[in-house]
């Protein structure tokens, strides 16, 4: 392994471990000395890598923002209809703060509490939903009438709220509870064509992650994938 290479790994190494600190402790009581021992390296270590606590809790934020924009994106490259990837990258995203301590902590660290740090993950995520909801009518698949910017907002606030809620119950973070919301809005939102084709579920077109996948919901719809 390279010198590089071994900086490289050992940089992954803290920003994870400095998410599950931030995470178990807030920002306030994380300890520089808590967050190089989980990675399994000396405090000198970690001050070659990050000046200081800012500048590793600005590092968590920027890696749970690259994997949001990546996965997103490759959500889309896989999906037939922009209505669908918003469906199967809502249910990535909710894999990702139930499995994924960096997203987690990247979304608090970014919105809430005693230290914000840019990125707004919510505001990006608010981005993202606003360009898939503005494709789906480009290409004729939302219903006549949405204000799409009012389904957006619906969208993100009820994911905030199921990253918010998730917290202190895991339960929130459950598929079934997006499936629920998706087998409520997407009538609303899919033109009578476009609905039969449409997964509230998720098709399942997100990247491999490594994480657990979204179950089906018993009722699911067929789906628009390629075969």
């Amino acid at each position: 392994m390279t010198k590089q290479e071994r900086a490289t790994r050992t940089r992954q190494a803290l920003i994870r471990s400095a998410a599950v600190v931030f995470e178990q402790h807030g920002y306030a009581q994380a300890r520089l000395v808590l967050i190089s021992s989980g990675a399994g390296v000396s405090t000198g270590a970690l001050h070659f890598h990050f000046e200081n606590k800012a500048a590793v809790a600005e590092a968590v934020v920027a890696e749970a923002s690259q994997g949001l924009r990546d996965m997103s994106a490759a959500i889309r490259r896989r999906t037939d209809t922009a209505l669908q990837a918003l469906v199967d990258t809502s249910h990535a995203l909710v894999d990702r703060l139930r499995g994924d301590p960096v997203s987690r902590a990247g979304f608090r660290l970014s919105c809430d509490g005693e230290r914000a740090a840019a990125p707004d993950l919510r505001m990006e995520w608010h981005h993202r939903v606003r360009e898939l909801l503005d494709e789906a009518a480009a290409a004729g698949t939302l219903a006549h009438g949405i204000a799409r910017e009012e389904a957006a907002a619906a969208t993100v606030a009820v994911t905030a709220g199921f990253e918010v809620l998730g917290r202190h119950d895991a339960e929130w973070l459950s598929p079934y509870r997006l499936t629920g919301f998706w087998q409520l809005l997407l009538p609303r939102l899919a033109t009578a064509a476009t609905l039969p084709l449409l997964d509230p579920a998720g098709t399942g077109a997100a990247p491999s992650t490594g994480l657990t996948p979204s179950r089906r919901s018993p009722s699911k719809r067929r789906t628009g994938r390629r075969r």
